[in-house]
């Protein structure tokens, strides 16, 4: 099979419009799919899903200060205040004050934070690994590479940064 093309022969560079609207479709699904058993878990608590990604980033960057998860997740400050008031109030995330600047607040997850961080993931990462593995390694490498093509230069460059060593 020639690269840029698919099993029944379409040329991937030259997608119809309804074949890119079948691709948004499938994102959208999948995305309710990844997000599903995370949200079963989170309703239960009566958090949603910027509580998750507020944990998510804490955990991968502990230590991260509040500027830098606002830019990160491109919500309001009065939006992520709210979210980290809950989570700190309940335990999850501790806020410490920045050693060389009085003003940053450093973000990290408690003992209870991690386990709750780990459940989220590891409903995601098991769903992950399966779709991963009936797809193969042709395609896994392929939606990485379309996903961060979809991304915009400053949020790839943010993802990169955040990527840092991790592979």
């Amino acid at each position: 099979m020639s690269e840029g093309r698919s099993p029944q022969g379409e040329t991937l560079l030259f997608l119809t419009d309804e074949q890119l609207r079948q691709g948004a479709e499938a994102m959208f699904f999948a995305y309710r799919g990844f997000t599903a058993d995370p949200d079963r878990i989170l309703d239960g608590l009566s958090y949603g899903r910027a509580h998750h990604r507020a944990l998510h980033f804490i955990h991968t960057a502990p230590g991260t200060t509040v500027n830098n998860l606002l830019t990160i997740l491109g919500v309001t400050k009065q939006s992520l205040n709210r979210v980290l008031r809950t989570l700190i109030e309940d335990g999850l995330v501790e806020s410490k004050v920045g050693r060389t600047d009085k003003r940053e607040r450093h973000l990290y997850l408690t003992e209870a934070g991690e386990t709750l961080e780990r459940e989220l993931s590891d409903a995601q990462r098991s769903r992950m690994r399966a779709a991963f593995r009936d797809a193969g390694p042709e395609a896994v490498a392929g939606f990485r590479r379309v996903l961060e093509a979809m991304m915009d230069p400053e949020l790839r460059r943010q993802y990169h940064k955040l990527r840092g060593g991790r592979g």
